[in-house]
This record gives C-alpha cells, sequence and structure tokens, in this order.
C-alpha cells in the first residue's frame, strides 16, 4: 500500500504545459510556490512550512526540513491543495518556461529521484522534497549543478518540468553517457554522476561546449532537456546587450527601416 497520497492528473498542451490534478475528498497535493494555476471550489490552499510531508520530527525537524530547501535556492514555505469537499475536485499547476511536464511514479523508480535544483512543480502529498550533496568535489565544482541538487523521494507521484523537448534514456548495468551538464534534468537514485574532462586542447579552446562533461553510469534512467534555461537566458542576453548580428549588412539596414528604427 502506498504511503503517499494517490492522485490522478492530465496534462495539457504542447510548449507551454500545464498539470490538473484531481483530488479525492482529503487528498492533498504540495506545489512550489509560484506555480499554481486555478483550482475548483472545493480545494483549500495553504502555505507550510518545510516540504509538507509530515514526516519531520516536531519542530525541529520541520526547521532542518527548510533549510535544506533554502540551501537549493526554493522558498521556506511550500503551498498545499487540500480537497475539503465532497466529490472531486481539481488543482491546475503550470511550468514557469517553454518546456514540457513529467510525471514521475516513484514506486516505479525505487522510490527515489535526484533532479536540478529548480526542477521540482508539484507532488502528492507525502512526497519528500531535500536535498542531494555531490560527494565529489569535481563534481560539484565543475559539474554545471553545484554541490547541491534535489532529491524526491516516497512512492507517489510527482512532476518536474524542463526546457525544449525531453528525452528519456534507460541505462543498463555498465552502460555510460556523456552528456552537456545543463541537459541533465533527473536521474535515479542508483545512477552514478560523474564528471570528465573534454580531451584535447583544440575542442577546449575552439569547441564551444565547455571543459566538462557530466558522466552518468550505472542501471537506471535519466531524464534530459534540449533547452536548458540558463542556455536560453544567456542567448537572449547576449542579443539584448551585444550589436545586432545583421548590422553592418544591407538586410540589417533593411529591417531597421521596417521596424521604424
Amino acid at each position: 500500500m502506498r504511503r503517499n497520497h494517490e492522485i490522478d492528473y492530465r496534462i495539457f498542451g504542447e510548449e507551454m504545459q500545464c498539470v490538473e490534478v484531481e483530488l479525492d475528498p482529503q487528498e492533498t497535493v504540495i506545489a512550489e510556490s509560484g506555480s499554481f494555476m486555478y483550482m475548483t471550489d472545493g480545494i483549500q490552499m495553504q502555505s507550510v512550512f518545510g516540504d509538507g510531508s509530515d514526516r519531520s520530527d516536531g519542530f525541529f525537524g520541520k526547521l532542518m526540513t527548510a533549510g535544506k530547501r533554502l540551501l537549493t535556492g526554493e522558498s521556506l514555505f511550500m503551498t498545499t491543495f487540500t480537497n475539503h469537499g465532497y466529490g472531486k475536485q481539481q488543482v491546475a499547476f503550470a511550468s514557469p518556461y517553454a518546456g514540457k511536464i513529467i510525471p514521475m511514479d516513484l514506486s516505479l523508480l525505487n522510490g527515489k529521484v535526484i533532479c536540478q535544483k529548480d526542477a521540482f512543480l508539484c507532488a502528492a502529498k507525502g512526497v519528500q522534497i531535500g536535498i542531494e550533496f555531490q560527494r565529489k568535489l569535481g563534481t560539484g565544482l565543475f559539474g554545471g549543478e553545484g554541490f547541491i541538487m534535489q532529491k524526491l523521494e516516497g512512492d507517489g507521484m510527482a512532476f518536474v518540468h524542463a526546457g525544449g523537448h525531453i528525452i528519456r534514456k534507460e541505462l543498463m548495468p555498465g552502460e555510460m553517457l556523456r552528456i552537456d551538464t545543463g541537459c541533465i534534468v533527473a536521474f535515479t537514485g542508483n545512477i552514478d554522476y560523474d564528471i570528465e574532462f573534454v580531451r584535447g586542447i583544440r575542442n577546449m579552446v575552439f569547441g564551444g561546449e565547455g571543459l566538462f562533461y557530466a558522466v552518468l553510469r550505472g542501471h537506471g534512467t535519466v531524464w534530459l532537456q534540449s533547452l536548458p534555461v540558463s542556455r536560453l537566458a544567456a542567448r537572449i542576453l547576449s542579443y539584448g546587450t551585444a550589436p545586432g548580428r545583421e548590422e553592418g549588412s544591407v538586410l540589417g539596414g533593411l529591417g531597421r527601416m521596417i521596424d521604424g528604427i
């Protein structure tokens, strides 16, 4: 029998997705602050200290849980949505940028998934949202996500979001996957995460892909994103602060005339 609440859901949209969670009476879903979209009449919202899993030992345990969330850059509080009505009710949550929402049944993933710090969206009540420290110094310094990643534990449904298109890879025992550090969304707890130098001075200097790969080994599941939000933000920033690439060309001047610049 599951320890976490059992919830039903539907995901809407293609590039800007939202997830609608259907709750039976007294069922609860927890979510990050700012992800709420809408809810029906029987749902009541409440901000709670920590991760809302009710597994913390008293106030000190909740304080430790909230402190761990603060280390990942998240709020000390999470929001719970509980169905206090008599029939089924719905509450929906939206992703903060273009991409996909990934549903994860933790009971089918050995009860643990490690994900990038800002990936978590919402989950059934009882799922614990903690932190995962990278034990290797090199992985923490150069792995793209730093020493601290989010850890989702339990046997309920959890939802994470990521940018662009999502690829799910199943690694067999002994199989290895080299990945751009920013493209990792999540992986199951039995995957070993490390970093590796890009080989060759020419590749390091002129490759344009950074100095390190993320290396994943082990038997488990990996989720990858085609467009990390950091990459998108860097590209937008470069266009906003640098001269346009078409400046100095005939097309550039024609474009400015059409735009009225």
